[in-house]
């Protein structure tokens, strides 16, 4: 089957051991803006995950706590996003995030599970911490992973995802990073940085 790659993927690839392992993996995705749902939605049918985790800000190009007004907009975008992550065939996870209606996505979510900033999920032998601020966070000793995105800060034993698509494959724990396409921190609000 040919897939319909945006020309990111079909420029830059994805890892081979990505794509040829037999292990079971979940998919981490943080700080979606609209733009690349395309992006998501291809990234799933080529990876197949088994499991999906986005640590919030589903529409993180409308800043719904600056902009309340927009909270129509961001439904129907966030219903956009649904339909890709519920339909993937994949057990799906969303914390919300700062920019996210839990309201909201109580009502349009129809498989997916909203878990707590700070709660802790297993899948297979994994222990992961599921937040959005990894400033709201102290997680136990025994996890595997945090699982977050919200910023830029890197942490010990934390996977971000605003920085890249992060895979874990179940058996091995090896994680595998793809990286968002080009302009996606500018959708996001992110100012780029010029240097000198």
């Amino acid at each position: 089957m040919i897939l319909n790659l945006p020309s990111f993927l079909r420029r830059r690839g994805l890892p081979k051991e990505l794509l040829e392992s037999k292990e079971a993996k979940i998919m981490h995705i943080s700080d979606t803006p609209d733009n690349i749902y395309p992006f998501i939605l291809n990234l799933i049918e080529k990876t197949m995950p088994e499991y999906i985790i986005h640590t919030g800000d589903l529409v993180d190009n409308i800043k719904l706590e600056r902009r309340p007004e927009l909270k129509e907009r961001y439904a129907e975008r966030v219903k956009e996003l649904l339909d890709i992550l519920e339909n993937s065939g994949a057990e799906v996870y969303i914390v919300p995030g700062n920019e996210d209606s839990e309201e909201v996505l109580k009502k349009l979510v129809k498989k997916a599970q909203i878990v707590q900033p700070g709660d802790i999920i297993k899948i297979g032998s994994l222990k992961l911490a599921l937040t959005h601020d990894p400033g709201q966070l102290s997680p136990p000793k025994d996890i595997d992973f945090i699982l977050y995105g919200h910023n830029f800060r890197k942490l010990y034993h934390g996977l971000n995802g605003l920085l890249n698509v992060n895979f874990i494959l179940l058996g091995s724990k090896k994680v595998v990073k793809v990286n968002y396409p080009d302009g996606t921190n500018f959708e996001r609000g992110y100012k780029p940085m010029r240097g000198l």
